[in-house]
């Protein structure tokens, strides 16, 4: 069966993407809520953490993105692959993590990746970039003690604006990654890798 196709940008400010989503049925999602969880957000078409839940069969994983479509693929694949400890969600996470996270219990979300965000050049489009303020706190409140935060770009302003969001909270610590720490790559990393582009990646430790 072909991609599904869409659009590679979409408004986090427009309205139908201000709706808020149900929060997670933890029982529901997974077939053992006790395992750690992974939370990958901006997953995209989830692929990366699709073989994360095959080769790593240990964790929880749950993918959050913006364009439904690719949403309703992924969990299409999770289902024929017979994956239970994968699930992906439609969500703004700008707006709505926290709320969709509502009824994660206390310790469980382990690891959060965010990989390749959308980078929203111009100016004036700055504000539609996912990783702000309210994003950060609300991971950071979510996340477990011991959690890490892993955060990767190939666009340098991103990466120093992102950094610098997370390094402000002293909640955390910095404690830096040279190269993916993961057996898995997104489609984005590769495709840069394999032109010899640099990658700005980091680790943060929930103190």
């Amino acid at each position: 069966m072909p991609r599904v196709r869409v659009h590679q940008h979409v408004n986090p400010h427009s309205p139908y993407y201000r709706q808020a989503p149900s929060p997670i049925d933890w029982a529901a999602a997974f077939a053992d809520p006790a395992l750690p969880l992974h939370l990958d957000i901006g997953c995209a078409r989830g692929r990366f953490i699709l073989r994360m839940a095959e080769a790593v069969p240990e964790w929880n994983y749950l993918g959050v993105e913006i364009r439904e479509p690719l949403v309703d693929e992924a969990n299409r694949l999770t289902r024929e692959a017979a994956l239970t400890n994968l699930q992906y969600a439609f969500c703004n996470a700008m707006l709505w993590l926290g709320h969709l996270l509502s009824e994660v219990p206390e310790g469980r979300l382990q690891m959060v990746t965010i990989q390749f965000p959308d980078p929203w050049f111009k100016k004036r489009h700055a504000k539609r970039r996912m990783v702000n303020a309210e994003l950060v706190e609300t991971v950071v409140d979510k996340l477990a003690r011991s959690g890490r935060i892993f955060v990767q770009t190939d666009i340098e302003f991103l990466a120093d604006e992102m950094l610098e969001l997370f390094r402000a909270d002293e909640i955390l610590g910095e404690i830096g990654a040279g190269a993916n720490p993961f057996p898995m790559r997104t489609e984005r990393e590769k495709a840069v890798e394999d032109k010899g582009l640099p990658i700005y990646r980091s680790m943060f430790v929930k103190k």
